[in-house]
């Protein structure tokens, strides 16, 4: 009897998961919801204008000096570091937000040029309204480069 029961509990399972509809992110970053009956949708009608204010930062950027390539996308950091970091507050937006204070910026007009980071320092460049700034990590320390306290 318990046999039965089993077999029956899992088919009714197996139903129930079989029928999902699933969502998933095109190169262009549109959500499309897959349906169980073998069509699709789109969930947002228009791409995201994401890449169209990055580039706006990149000509900033070169009217102020950074010197930026037309297609330059600023580099990924490691995501599983990044959780880590955000208990002690030194991940990336963290760091953002210090480099955007010293520099009496916004945040949005900081972009990173490049990082070498593991789980006890760091080190970065950034371009914070045309100037190139660097700044290091230790712990959950962030100062500006060649600073002390």
């Amino acid at each position: 009897m318990k046999t039965y029961l089993l077999i029956i509990l899992f088919f009714i399972s197996f139903i129930g998961f079989s029928q999902n509809n699933y969502i998933v992110k095109t190169d262009d970053g549109r959500r499309v919801l897959l349906k169980a009956d073998f069509t699709w949708e789109y969930i947002d009608s228009e791409a995201p204008t994401v890449k169209n204010a990055i580039e706006e930062k990149v000509k900033e950027a070169e009217t102020n000096g950074c010197n930026l390539a037309q297609d330059f996308i600023e580099p990924e950091l490691d995501k599983n570091l990044q959780m880590q970091l955000k208990k002690g507050r030194a991940t990336m937006d963290d760091i953002k937000k210090k480099v955007a204070k010293d520099n009496k910026c916004e945040v949005e007009d900081v972009i990173l040029l490049s990082a070498s980071e593991d789980r006890a320092k760091g080190a970065y460049d950034f371009c914070a309204n045309g100037t190139k700034v660097s700044y290091k990590r230790n712990g959950h320390t962030i100062l500006r480069k060649g600073q002390f306290i």
